[in-house]
């Protein structure tokens, strides 16, 4: 098979690599349909995480099944499916209460920007759609496996209710996405911090009824200002940094929540300041799991599209193309088509 490999900041190669196997009876092997790069994959390719021996990358996936173990029986070769970048067995008691990426089986994806890919815990994390979905819809079911289940999270970790106003911190595919789900559970006003003009297109045509573009103090000044001096009463912090943690905490009104989804980089918090402030906090890595059958009916059924998220198309062989475009922001995510 063929995959991308990680060997230092900055350098992704494409290689011919092992044809991943069966390697326990909870195994499945798919054939990708379609991949991406994430946002995620960003802070190796920056050097901001460190790379140790080059590893493959990628942990957004679809695609068709060829192989199963012995205890899967959920899923059988043929079939489309969707699954999480977090495996879960779905039957432990964290998966039961609904936070299946705290599985105590759990694995985290990493090779998934290949042809094909072996699934663990494959029983408990995949979901297959009705039917072989019509490939315009692909992107949209790709978007469910991460960023679209991981914004979901973020409104609900936020409790954004019908007709509540929310705030999301961040323009990326996740930030993107998550504005898509406040409008979704119901919420009124939707504030989109953005600073760049595509990005703030897409967020209104998600369903962000005003754009903030100033950040930090002067952005959390606009938001007060924007909310009768009061604050919001769901933020959606999706970026991971300390100015935008900081950022999500001083926008929420007493009483409000903050959903964190963004992975902590330089994340520092002042428990006396948060003990204060009567801001609820929730986060960490998202439950996809317990979203997805809900999420890939509404991208089936047309109710919800974060496919336009995807505004980078590549062929897999080109995925080192994919993270250059990331990282100098020409693209927010990168399609990758094997």
């Amino acid at each position: 098979m063929r995959g991308a490999m990680i060997h230092a900041p900055g350098d992704i190669r494409f290689e011919t690599l092992d044809d991943p196997r069966i390697l326990h009876p909870t195994d499945a092997i798919i054939r990708t349909a379609v991949t991406c790069v994430c946002g995620s994959d960003l802070w190796p390719y920056r050097g901001v995480e460190p790379t140790g021996e080059p590893h493959p990358m990628g942990h957004e996936y679809v695609g068709f099944v060829e192989e199963v173990g012995s205890d899967v029986t959920a899923v059988r070769p043929g079939q489309f499916v969707v699954g999480s970048f977090a495996t879960s067995d779905n039957t432990c008691a964290n998966c039961r209460n609904g936070f299946q990426s705290n599985c105590v089986h759990r694995e985290f994806m990493s090779t998934c920007q290949a042809d094909h890919i072996r699934i663990p815990n494959a029983e408990g994390t995949l979901v297959a759609t009705d039917g072989v979905p019509g490939e315009e819809l692909w992107p949209g079911l790709l978007a469910v496996s991460d960023v679209m289940g991981t914004g979901w999270w973020a409104a609900d970790a936020a409790e954004v209710r019908p007709g509540s106003t929310a705030v999301v911190v961040g323009d990326g595919a996740v930030g993107l996405c998550a504005v898509i789900a406040a409008k979704e559970l119901g919420a009124e006003r939707i504030i989109a911090m953005s600073r760049h003009e595509s990005r703030q297109k897409l967020a209104r045509a998600f369903g962000a009824t005003d754009i903030v573009a100033e950040r930090g103090d002067e952005g959390v000044a606009r938001i007060k200002e924007l909310t009768g001096g009061i604050g919001a009463d769901s933020v959606l912090e999706c970026v991971g940094s300390g100015e935008s943690m900081r950022q999500a905490l001083h926008s929420a009104r007493p009483g409000g929540n903050v959903g964190f989804v963004g992975v902590p980089h330089d994340v520092a918090l002042d428990g006396q300041e948060l003990f204060f402030s009567h801001v609820g906090l929730r986060g960490g890595p998202a439950p996809v799991r317990r979203y997805l059958p809900d999420l890939i009916e509404r991208v089936q059924s047309g109710a919800i599209d974060p496919g336009p998220v995807f505004d980078l198309t590549l062929p897999l062989d080109q995925v080192a193309e994919g993270y250059r475009a990331m990282d100098e922001r020409r693209a927010i995510k990168t399609l990758l088509k094997p």
